[in-house]
């Protein structure tokens, strides 16, 4: 039943189909009434929305469009229409007037009705091309969703076996082999692991060990003998059944017009407006069917399972492999973040331990030592005592100290680490899901390419009179590419704009507060202004977000890329481009910038004549790059990738229920239980992995580009993590359509991004260790400088002086009594000579010989990391010893295999051949033809 199409489904003869169009619709839906009255009791399948209505065919695809109901006296105008014969073909064929309607029906609703037609008539072309190709429909109009109709699509066997066999897909074979995992020593090793493991695995049939493997081969309709097709009906499971379908929806053409070519430019002119293929069955309820989808939700999409691993096997058997590498990648990088975590926390702790033993921030608290600091702004701002900065002198020593530089190092080298294993892993993955020959393919042209290019050529017919085949040229791009240049560099002026906004912000606001007649208020100014000025930027960060995700994919449509793999890579590189410097620009200014741009007491930086650049706190700014980079990495993963991916498929959800008008139903209607069509017309379309990957890219660069100022951002990504993987899961199983099965065999233009930061975060952390973290200059001081070797006179040695008569007019602090006592010389963090030198306020050579030492500490832990780094990448193999064993192994099954079957075709052959017919046999060629003898070829379909 499986291969054979009713009356109903079946294509017309060529000559007949449109003429009698009408007639096979009554047909149709004649037969579709008398189904429908079957009793309540027969083919419960088909009631749930899964098969045809004869029970026996599954729906593999379904196609959404819009039904208008029309009114009655319209509806029988259009009913005499149909019947008009002349007038359907010349609709069809787009050349023919608009129908003549009564005088009183307005022109608009006239163009209404001429547009519902012409969608009509190319469903109908592109749904008689479709049984034309082998694919077998079932219409439901009659649905509990107004306004919406389905088209219900399955593949027969034969159908599938051709385009298998034409998308050259490996199917498992009937030879087994069997799978050796390694010596006898690493196989009770893993053994042990397996057992001890074996709480954190979830419950699905691939999590136990196979010992043995089924060859797989491209499938062939010749060689349909190799594969064990006892069970046809889940010889090919449900996700390549809807790949295949999805395949022959992309090149089945529409010729109504001339640029259409495939469901996706069917989808973009409203002609549909939806596809996707069908989820396996419901997650819950009491009588609810075993089904992949309701074992994923058990063992992957509940938080109640966080500990456990991934069921990969089966999130590639249901979503297909470019998912399924998707959450093995995930799985790989928080895996890794465990051991990053754990050293993290104990640099962190072994800052809190010597916090009181850290000999500069015991000087600062000290309060014996008198030192009187400048004024931090001018006029309102007075002089201050250095011990009131003890706070943040110890609450910087957490994070800047001589540990963070071995953390700095371990860091390169665990992101190193990380992609070699995660090499490996997708070797192995390449292996189990039989993609190790796989080689992507040219896709079909999009359909925004297929309508610039007739463009094109029909300009050049009506110039030159002549019909050629056009493609577009870097010429016609052109303008597309100055557009994308000049909008790029717009979007980062926006965002250096308003981190100069914030730098703003932050100077008048601390001026401000110094103004404040509460005390508690100006002894906390400090704090205010750093999270204020970073929640501030957190939130133009996730506004900017979305601004820069929807300017992206709109300058990626400008260029029109030829086909979806060469839009997405561009939209990818675009996108990233933008949002990493949306993130990571208030970063990168706070660690180089800020301080360095001052000035002197008596010569300071103003912008626009009244702001003076802002100072790091005496600490350093390191304290400071921490809460910044804090509040960004906590707020973006807590806000945007964690509470806008709950909260926003929910409210689309919402909103599609409300446009449906479900609210306005009786209440027996609403009671009845919807088809898994229309159920999974209302979850939310999938949008690609894009999305995923960049809100991971992004967390990927706060662990690991400024991660010698936050030791704690690897725990605080793990646990993000952690719940990201629950959430994307509970989304894909139960917030999404079911995403067409695509095969990759790896993560793409993502690891490249993933390559190119971690060499950027060797160079960053190695200038942010030397030049915004104390490291250097403490070192220079004790091995220059120091009297004794120690750190005793270290803050005293970094501080000149100042002369307060030097002020400028005007900058001199409006209380200058404010200590108490009038003050002379004020001291001011930087390396200058002293007001009574022979050059006063000059750099002295203290500050060339920290400066030299500086550069040379980035030369030598750039080098000697990026080495080590080299060596870690060399020592690792990419492929595995014992895959790459295994994958030879098979190619020599494989030749034995054929050999084997080339040996039995030869000696029926021969035993066919007459005894004195010797040259038959030499003349035949040793290898098998690509089409067998009708005899071989009707055994191999037995």
């Amino acid at each position: 039943m499986a291969g054979t199409a009713p009356e109903s489904s079946r294509a017309l003869p060529q000559s007949t189909a449109k003429p009698r169009h009408f007639l096979k619709d009554v047909i149709f839906h004649g037969k579709f009434q008398l189904l429908k009255s079957l009793s309540p009791e027969e083919n419960t399948q088909s009631r749930q929305g899964l098969y045809f209505q004869d029970g026996e065919r599954r729906v593999d695809y379904i196609l959404t469009y819009h039904v208008k109901k029309p009114s009655t006296a319209r509806s029988r105008r259009r009913s005499s229409r149909l019947t008009d014969n002349a007038l359907t073909r010349s609709l069809r064929r787009g050349r023919g007037p608009p129908p003549k309607e009564d005088p009183e029906i307005g022109t608009q609703e006239h163009r209404v009705d001429y547009h519902e037609d012409d969608k009509r008539f190319r469903r109908d072309e592109f749904e008689n091309n479709l049984r034309e190709m082998g694919l077998e429909l079932e219409k439901d109009e009659d649905t509990k969703t107004p306004g919406v109709g389905y088209v219900k699509i399955h593949a027969p066997w034969h159908v599938l076996c051709r385009e298998a066999e034409f998308m050259k897909l490996k199917m498992p074979t009937k030879k087994v082999y069997e799978v050796k995992k390694g010596s006898d020593l690493m196989e009770k090793i893993n053994t042990f692991i397996s057992k001890v493991t074996e709480p954190l695995h979830p419950n699905v049939e691939e999590t136990r060990i196979h010992n043995v493997k089924h060859l797989s081969y491209p499938f062939s309709r010749e060689k349909q003998h190799l594969f064990d097709l006892s069970d046809k009906d889940s010889f090919f499971d449900s996700k390549t059944r809807s790949s295949i379908v999805f395949e022959v929806l992309k090149r089945t053409k529409c010729t109504k017009a001339k640029y259409s070519m495939g469901i996706t430019s069917l989808l973009g002119n409203g002609v549909y407006t939806a596809a996707y293929p069908l989820h396996d069955g419901d997650i819950d309820g009491e009588n609810t069917d075993p089904n992949d989808r309701k074992l994923l939700y058990e063992e992957w999409a509940s938080y109640s399972v966080f500990y456990k691993y991934q069921p990969i096997g089966l999130i590639r058997k249901y979503f297909g492999e470019k998912i399924g590498l998707y959450f093995a990648w995930l799985g790989v990088y928080t895996q890794m973040l465990i051991p990053a975590s754990v050293v993290g926390v104990i640099v962190f702790l072994y800052g809190c331990a010597t916090v009181d033993d850290d000999i500069p921030s015991m000087e600062i608290c000290d309060p014996r030592n008198n030192i009187t600091m400048c004024p931090l702004c001018d006029r309102v701002c007075s002089y201050w005592k250095l011990n009131t900065a003890c706070g943040t002198a110890r609450a910087s020593h957490l994070f800047d100290n001589p540990a963070t530089v071995f953390f700095s190092i371990f860091m390169a080298l665990w992101a190193a680490m990380f992609m070699e294993h995660w090499k490996r892993r997708q070797m192995r993955l390449n292996y189990k899901w039989d993609l190790t020959g796989f080689e992507e393919e040219e896709d079909h042209p999009r359909a925004e390419y297929e309508f610039r290019v007739m463009q094109k050529s029909l300009q050049k017919e009506q110039k030159t009179h002549k019909t050629e085949k056009e493609k577009l040229t870097c010429r016609d791009r052109f303008p597309a590419y100055m557009t994308n240049i000049v909008m790029m560099l717009l979007m980062i002026g926006v965002t250096f704009a308003i981190v100069f906004g914030v730098i703003l912000y932050r100077i008048s606001t601390k001026a401000a507060l110094h103004m404040s007649s509460n005390p508690t208020t100006r002894s906390n100014v400090r704090l205010t202004v750093k999270t204020t000025a970073a929640i501030i930027n957190l939130v133009v960060i996730l506004i900017l977000d979305e601004v820069y995700g929807a300017v992206a994919r709109w300058l990626t449509v400008l260029e029109v890329p030829k086909t979806d793999k060469s839009f997405e890579e561009r939209l990818i590189f675009k996108t990233f481009i933008l949002k990493f410097v949306n993130a990571f620009t208030p970063i990168i200014y706070i660690a180089f910038f800020r301080g360095r741009l001052v000035g002197h007491p008596g010569s300071y930086l103003y912008v626009f004549e009244s702001y003076r650049m802002e100072e790091c706190a005496h600490g350093g700014c390191l304290m400071e790059l921490c809460i910044q980079l804090s509040i960004t990495m906590l707020g973006k993963q807590l806000i945007q990738n964690n509470l806008f991916e709950i909260g926003i498929p929910k409210l689309k959800k919402l909103i599609r229920y409300i446009k449906s008008k479900r609210s306005s139903f009786q209440e027996e209607e609403r009671e009845k239980k919807l088809q898994r069509y229309e159920t999974d017309h209302f979850l939310e379309p999938f949008a690609g992995l894009t999305p995923e990957y960049m809100e991971m890219i992004i967390q990927f660069g706060f662990v690991t580009l400024f991660v010698a100022s936050f030791p704690l951002a690897p725990l605080f990504a793990l646990l993000n993590n952690i719940i990201e993987i629950r959430l994307d899961a509970k989304k894909f199983v139960t917030e999404l359509r079911r995403p067409v099965a695509a095969r990759a065999k790896d993560i793409g233009i993502w690891y490249n991004i993933l390559r190119g930061i971690g060499k950027v975060a060797v160079i960053v952390n190695a200038f942010v260790i030397s030049f915004t973290s104390d490291f250097i200059p403490r070192l220079v001081y004790q091995y220059m400088y120091s009297p004794d070797g120690s750190m005793h006179g270290f803050v005293n040695h970094t501080l000149s002086y100042f002369n307060v008569s030097h002020f400028q007019e005007r900058t001199q602090p409006n209380q200058p009594l404010h200590l108490g006592y009038r003050v002379e010389i004020c001291r001011y963090k930087d390396y200058r000579e002293p007001p009574w030198s022979q050059t006063p306020y000059e750099i002295s050579k203290e500050f060339w010989a920290v400066l030299a030492a500086r550069l040379a500490f980035v030369i030598v832990f750039q080098n000697v990391v990026m080495l080590m780094s080299d060596i870690v990448d060399w020592l690792i193999p990419d492929i595995p010893k014992d895959i790459s064993l295994q994958i030879h192994k098979e190619k020599i099954l494989m030749v034995e295999l054929f050999m084997k079957e080339e040996q039995g075709k030869l000696q029926v052959l021969e035993s066919m051949t007459p005894r004195g017919s010797k040259d038959a046999c030499n003349n035949r060629s040793p290898m098998p033809r690509p089409r067998s003898t009708p005899q071989a070829h009707t055994n191999s379909n037995d």
